[in-house]
């Protein structure tokens, strides 16, 4: 396979973890579900940096996600609890280029109680290795609003490597956004993907469910 050829778009699908399911989003069957794990007091903080706002009954989320959906070069996954069979987040992938073998994750929304989880990580995990190892693409990014600490510390923790700032980049919500931009590529991808797999496993986790190694340490010995 040429790398430089163009590559295929995406489709549906179902990543399958130790812990975790990744399928695709179904607004008519999840949204009920999902809104009930994300809605609370938590919820103006898990809207602040997203382009929407806060959506304040199930009504509007489902209208949301119908919505966000539809946008072109956008596939939306809704991540499950293996355990319970119940909903704890969503991402998706936008802004795919095909041509060029690079997609964007993005919208990423957990429920406050799945945030800093081995759950909520080995979504991600499947999300990037489905990219590399079954897509073949060559660039993973990610971006966020530069004001938003915790989704660049989440990125650089996941591997991805900060390229720098787009200036004046967007306005949402009515304020200037400066979007910081982050990526993997394929040839980082084995390193990154070997910290994930370690990192995963039940071992390096105590009694309790503290890790043992982070990710960001197991990534510098490999």
């Amino acid at each position: 396979m040429n790398p430089l050829l163009p590559g295929a778009l995406p489709v549906p699908v179902a990543l399958q973890g130790r812990l975790v399911q990744v399928r695709p989003l179904v607004v008519s069957d999840d949204a009920p579900a999902l809104y009930d794990v994300l809605y609370g007091p938590d919820l103006e903080r898990l809207y602040r940096y997203l382009p929407a706002p806060p959506p304040a009954t199930v009504d509007l989320f489902r209208q949301h996600l119908t919505e966000w959906q539809a946008r072109p070069a956008t596939l939306q996954f809704v991540f499950v609890d293996k355990a319970s069979g119940k909903p704890f987040g969503t991402s998706s992938y936008m802004r795919i280029e095909p041509n060029h073998r690079v997609l964007e994750v993005g919208y990423v929304l957990l429920a406050p109680s799945a945030q800093r989880t081995t759950m909520a990580t080995e979504a991600q995990y499947l999300l990037a290795r489905h990219v590399f190892e079954d897509l073949k693409y060559r660039r993973y990014e990610w971006k966020c609003d530069d004001r938003n600490v915790a989704s660049q510390a989440a990125a650089l923790r996941l591997g991805f490597r900060f390229e720098g700032i787009f200036r004046n980049h967007m306005i949402v919500k009515g304020e200037s956004r400066d979007t910081a931009w982050f990526s993997i590529t394929d040839a980082e991808w084995p390193s990154v993907r070997s910290a994930f797999e370690q990192w995963l496993v039940s071992d390096n986790f105590d009694e309790s469910g503290r890790q043992r190694q982070g990710l960001a340490e197991l990534r510098s010995g490999s």
